[in-house]
């Protein structure tokens, strides 16, 4: 199958391509500079150059492929401004992206986050969260589910808080960035709230199973650890980084300081049976060992 992937060139996107290439697909990246495309090329893929908010790329890069796969965000989380831009940016690129497969039955795998559901861990059956700084994207995600009635193989994969690669990626990652800035392994909190976690090449692989045979409308979890407590999290990276683990303000995380503060676990028990999807890498836990000194 020739897939249109945006964001192929993260932790998550260079995976997935590789997962894709791995599998008897082609990949056409989008890239949006001279060395986003010089990797895709490295990688094995075909770059179309582009940024994620030009939508006339996009809707090119869909129309000529079999199936799309959406993992592009702009991550940039410094202020609320900041972050609800960011969302914008991605509504408009989905819904065109989307409108171009109207009618085609192509699959149109969108990238999602696991819900937060208070009191027990999220499942595949929980509506995406639309509350908070980032719940535009939750609001999308249910939009670009819906054209499985117009004629889209639509389906969500929910990334959990931690996506995580040799010791980088995701929440866990934010923290270890801010503990080298400060000189603290800090955590909001207590530390006991739980965030869940996978090894972005098992989060590649249900990509791909959903590219492949997701039924429309679904919505799958990439979950491995269901909720490694932060104080946990935190205490390895100290390790690591030789430095003092010690509770910080909710505050020192922005825009993003309540989802940090908050309990999340989640679970993949559906994904597994349905899509016969089993994490076979390191966990979160383990993975953190590699953070370098």
């Amino acid at each position: 199958m020739r897939v249109f992937v945006t964001g192929g060139t993260g932790v998550v996107g260079s995976t997935v391509v590789a997962e894709l290439l791995g599998n008897g697909h082609t990949a056409v990246v989008l890239a949006r500079s001279d060395a986003s495309a010089q990797a895709v090329e490295a990688a094995g893929a075909e770059p179309l150059r582009g940024a994620l908010g030009e939508l006339d790329v996009l809707r090119t890069g869909a129309a000529q492929a079999e199936g799309v796969i959406h993992l592009a965000f702009g991550n940039d989380f410094s202020s609320p401004g900041a972050v609800a831009k960011s969302v914008a940016e991605e509504t408009a690129a989905i819904t065109a992206l989307g409108e171009e497969l109207v009618g085609s039955d192509r699959p149109f795998v969108v990238v999602s986050g696991t819900p937060w559901v208070p009191g027990r861990a999220s499942t595949e059956a929980d509506p995406a969260s639309t509350d908070g700084p980032v719940g535009g994207r939750g609001r999308t995600v249910t939009a670009a589910l819906g054209l499985a009635s117009r004629g889209v193989r639509a389906s969500a994969v929910r990334l959990p808080r931690t996506v995580h690669n040799e010791g980088t990626g995701g929440f866990a990652g934010m923290l270890t960035t801010i503990a080298r800035q400060s000189g603290v392994s800090g955590y909001p909190g207590d530390g006991t709230q739980r965030w869940p976690a996978v090894h972005a090449r098992d989060a590649a692989v249900l990509f791909r199973h959903a590219l492949e045979k997701a039924e429309a409308g679904t919505a799958w979890q990439a979950v491995a650890d269901e909720g490694d407590r932060v104080l946990d999290i935190a205490t390895v990276i100290g390790r690591r980084l030789g430095l003092p683990v010690k509770p910080v303000p909710a505050e020192t995380y922005g825009p993003l300081g309540a989802i940090f503060s908050a309990d999340q676990p989640a679970s993949s028990a559906h994904t597994r049976q349905a899509l016969g999807w089993e994490p076979k890498h390191p966990s979160l836990l383990e993975d953190l060992e590699n953070i370098q000194p």
